[in-house]
């Protein structure tokens, strides 16, 4: 399975560790280092639909300023959530990989295992 990508952060035990596993299982993903390249909101909205999710559901709050720009909030809407992950990418739960069986947050990371 060639078209598999992961949107992975290396400083994460649960990215490193999916990016294993879909290596022992033969699968060699584009891997995109999202902290680095960053997202554009286009690019997160078609993930969550994808996926499912609602931007809130993918919002890193653990070890991350979420709380702090008040996005934990009831009334934070979807587009301050948004906007805020294109600002500080780090505000995006990790890793997502996406494959031609769909989208997922992998965490846990046998959840992967799903999409192959």
């Amino acid at each position: 399975m060639s078209d598999v990508t992961i949107f992975h952060n290396p400083n994460c035990s649960a990215s490193r560790n999916t990016l294993a596993l879909l290596r022992e299982r033969g699968v060699e993903p584009k891997v995109v280092e999202y902290v680095k390249v960053g997202w554009t909101a286009p690019q997160l909205t078609a993930l969550f639909k994808q996926m499912g999710k609602a931007p809130r559901d993918i919002l890193r709050v653990r070890g991350a300023e979420a709380e702090a720009l008040g996005l934990t909030k009831p009334g934070a809407t979807d587009a301050q959530i948004v906007a805020a992950m294109v600002a500080d990418p780090i505000l995006v739960e990790r890793p997502i990989v996406v494959t031609p069986k769909g989208a997922a947050l992998c965490r846990p990371v046998e959840t992967v295992l799903t999409l192959l």
